[in-house]
């Protein structure tokens, strides 16, 4: 990867909130899996290394994720590390089919009818006579 990609990819990710943590335990193999399906819809993350906590410095966890998300590191910063891997469009491809298969049909929503403000003024009207009620024996 050139200077400039990672200049462009370090733009891009300015903005980007960091959505995965890692803390006391470092890294685990269900947070690798949930990095790498986060990666493959996304294609550039942002990951919070808590630093009074993480058994590792935020430089020694980025070298150890990149070649088991087989992703480049973009930068690390202070706690944040940014890291970036293009998107399989086979694998996305993949598990939106078998998303498709496991969806279970949805209750259809029951339909409410809710009156409004003019159909209770008509109703009221209709009682009252036009809205005037009554006093004492007069209409």
């Amino acid at each position: 990867m050139t200077s400039k990609e990672r200049a462009e990819l370090r733009a891009k990710a300015n903005p980007l909130e960091p959505i995965f943590q890692i803390g006391k335990d470092g890294l685990s193999d269900n947070l690798i899996n949930q990095i790498s399906d986060a990666l493959d819809v996304r294609e550039l993350l942002k990951i919070r290394v808590h630093l009074e906590t993480a058994p590792q410095t935020p430089k020694e966890l980025a070298s150890q994720l990149a070649p088991a998300l087989n992703a480049e590191i973009i930068q690390v910063i202070g706690g944040i590390i940014v890291i970036y891997r293009k998107a399989d469009s086979e694998k996305a491809n993949a598990r939106n089919k078998t998303k498709k298969k496991a969806t279970v049909r949805k209750a259809k929503p029951k339909k409410v009818k809710i009156r409004g403000m003019r159909k209770r003024d008509i109703d009221k009207q209709n009682r009252d006579g036009y809205g005037i009620r009554s006093r004492g024996g007069r209409p």
